[in-house]
């Protein structure tokens, strides 16, 4: 599956029905299934999984390679795509 960032991913998660905390608990259960160096793509939108999501991610040690809008066009907390990559 390519997407914006032209980067094929192992895994896709789409967490956008999901509010906070459960948004980060199921990104991290599955980057701790992951292996080394595999990538993911969660699918989110609101103004806390925006924010919450990408930085918890980073404060664990894994490396967030994208995030960009499904649609440019959107609102700002409105659905995004965040590419992560295990460290």
């Amino acid at each position: 599956m390519k997407n914006k960032a032209n980067i094929d991913c192992d895994y896709f998660l789409d967490i956008t029905d999901e509010i906070c905390p459960m948004t980060f608990v199921k990104t991290k259960l599955l980057i701790e299934r992951m292996n080394s160096g595999e990538t993911v793509e969660v699918r989110l939108q609101g103004h806390e999984p925006l924010h919450n999501v990408p930085r918890s991610v980073t404060e664990f040690g894994h490396e967030v390679v994208a995030m960009e809008p499904e649609d440019r066009h959107a609102a700002k907390d409105g659905i995004h795509r965040l590419i992560i990559r295990k460290n």
